[in-house]
């Protein structure tokens, strides 16, 4: 994981959040945590049976800037990407490099083929 980083995606950050449904349960809903620019890696991908229909799951890795431990702006596995209808729900966090300069997302993107 070395070499340049081209930012030139631009992405949603959301966090799940339990919204009450009316009926005394909870509804999971997204709160968008703001917009970051990062660069999006496939990484390759499988199919499955899901039932009444095929799932063809990709596997993404995604690169943003930085940010520290426990603030907004950083990616949890809980998290997941938006671009448009394109969800990248994220699977793990690393950082790029010692300094944290950059943040490594492997997440997977889930369609029906």
């Amino acid at each position: 994981m070395s070499g340049a980083v081209t930012l030139s995606r631009r992405l949603l950050l959301e966090r799940p959040l339990a919204a009450p449904d009316g009926a005394g349960g909870f509804a999971q809903t997204w709160e968008t945590l703001g917009a970051v620019w990062a660069e999006v890696v496939a990484r390759g991908g499988r199919e499955t049976d899901g039932g009444v229909m095929s799932l063809a799951a990709a596997k993404y890795r995604i690169t943003l800037r930085g940010a520290p431990v426990g603030a907004e702006q950083r990616p949890t596995p809980e998290c997941r990407f938006r671009e448009g209808d394109r969800v990248f729900a994220i699977d793990a966090v690393t950082e790029k490099d010692g300094h944290g300069r950059y943040l490594v997302c492997h997440t997977t993107e889930e369609v029906a083929s």
